[in-house]
């Protein structure tokens, strides 16, 4: 196969993986199962990049049922809507306008009675759209935190359990808010472990994390001393038992809530093994659960590639070998991209001058990083049509780099999010 065709059947497969991860055909399978003649009103309420298209569908199958609705997007991640209002707000570090939707949204969870129900929709993003932040800490104080981080290379469970105890809303307080009605919450998976506390930090899941672990991840980053004083007083506050923990699991309030996932990583990258098949690979899924920093994952795709090419391990060509997940991206330069970005650039330098070699890696969301594309492609051939890729990667700038070439992934929102797809073609 020429490169021009690996390059396609890439864009191809990942394509499959989008389409299985549709949050909307997956919301409506769910609600039209559901017996809602037993509830006065349906609340519809959420956040999360995908907040646009289970909304679209949540209107399809409950129509006039829907009393209210309001859910917190990404700027420009919306829909046409008759019931519900999207709110557009910042992502990944959170704004004025998170704030306000958040207040609306913990608002009309409130409103509701024993008889109704509260639907609510959390999808990829979820924690930085839905910002409340606990007095007396400031929004521009909980973005300190957030952007010290990402930029530390945190993990996104270690993000969440931050923000979980910094908040309002996260880690089962919305359930508390909307009690004593029944709470059903879908969710669309874009964490490793699927785990129900840690999507979209669970606001309406019992929270198995503590101020204390809150605590550890400052003290293990070494990012405590640059840690907001106000934020620093919560968490030790909270660790004295002076500030009530977020509700665990066993607590009576979780009797009436539901949490169901339905989407994730694993269906996506199923799909896209089913289509690479298609294509005449032979495919293996490695894994959906990969993380770690990214170039460390770049080196062990790209010696894999080689081990192909060169043995047949652990598949003969044409291969396809496909992995899913999040990896993390420690921040050393000032310039730009994103993880999935930085993971391509870093494995196109370690197949440089492999024929029949395409590397592939986007994220499910349409974004990756703080850009307008959702990740890159390379080949063996990358390196040789673009100068200084060592420097490029050093300065985090992964972007300029197959902005230059030509090789940036754009597609746009797709209102869906299950973390991301990674494929690696050998002819």
């Amino acid at each position: 196969m020429s490169t021009r065709t690996l390059r396609r059947h890439a864009l191809a497969i990942f394509r499959a993986a989008l389409a299985a991860a549709d949050p909307a055909a997956a919301v409506a399978r769910h609600l039209e199962r559901m017996n809602l003649e037993r509830f006065d009103r349906v609340f519809v309420v959420g956040s999360g990049k995908a907040g646009a298209s289970m909304a679209q569908a949540a209107e399809r199958v409950l129509g006039r049922r829907i009393a209210a609705g309001f859910i917190n997007v990404k700027y420009g991640h919306t829909a046409p809507l008759r019931r519900i209002e999207l709110n557009e707000c910042g992502h990944p570090v959170p704004d004025a306008a998170g704030v306000a939707g958040a207040e609306r949204i913990a608002a009309l969870a409130a409103s509701a009675s024993r008889d109704d129900l509260v639907l609510c929709l959390i999808s990829g993003g979820a924690s930085a759209l839905l910002p409340a932040p606990a007095p007396p800490i400031t929004l521009e104080e909980k973005q300190a935190v957030t952007r010290l981080l990402l930029a530390c290379g945190a993990t996104i469970h270690e993000i969440n359990c931050v923000r979980k105890h910094i908040s309002r809303i996260k880690g089962g307080q919305l359930a508390r808010l909307a009690a004593p009605a029944t709470v059903e919450s879908l969710l669309l998976s874009d964490v490793i472990g699927d785990d129900l506390d840690v999507i979209g930090s669970g606001p309406t899941a019992p929270d198995a994390s503590t101020f204390g672990r809150a605590a550890g991840i400052f003290e293990k980053y070494g990012i405590a001393a640059r840690v907001p004083e106000t934020v620093r007083d919560r968490i030790a506050a909270g660790v004295r038992g002076e500030i009530p923990e977020t509700p665990k699991p066993g607590d009576p309030l979780f009797r009436r809530v539901r949490n169901t996932v339905v989407g994730s990583n694993r269906l996506a990258l199923d799909a896209a093994a089913r289509r690479a098949r298609v294509l005449g690979y032979r495919t293996l899924v490695l894994a959906s659960g990969i993380q770690g920093e990214t170039r460390e994952i770049a080196r062990m795709h790209a010696a894999i590639a080689r081990e192909i090419a060169s043995s047949g391990q652990p598949a003969r060509p044409p291969a396809c070998i496909i992995t899913g997940g999040e990896t993390t991206v420690t921040l050393r330069g000032d310039g730009l991209g994103g993880r999935n970005q930085e993971f391509v650039l870093a494995a196109a330098i370690d197949i440089a001058g492999l024929p029949g070699t395409v590397v592939f890696s986007a994220g499910t969301d349409g974004s990756d990083g703080p850009t307008d594309a959702a990740g890159a492609i390379a080949d063996g051939a990358t390196l040789a049509r673009g100068s200084e890729a060592r420097q490029f990667l050093d300065a985090n700038d992964s972007y300029h780099y197959f902005e230059a070439l030509g090789d940036l992934v754009k597609t746009g929102p797709t209102n869906t999010n299950v973390m991301d797809v990674r494929i690696m073609l050998v002819a």
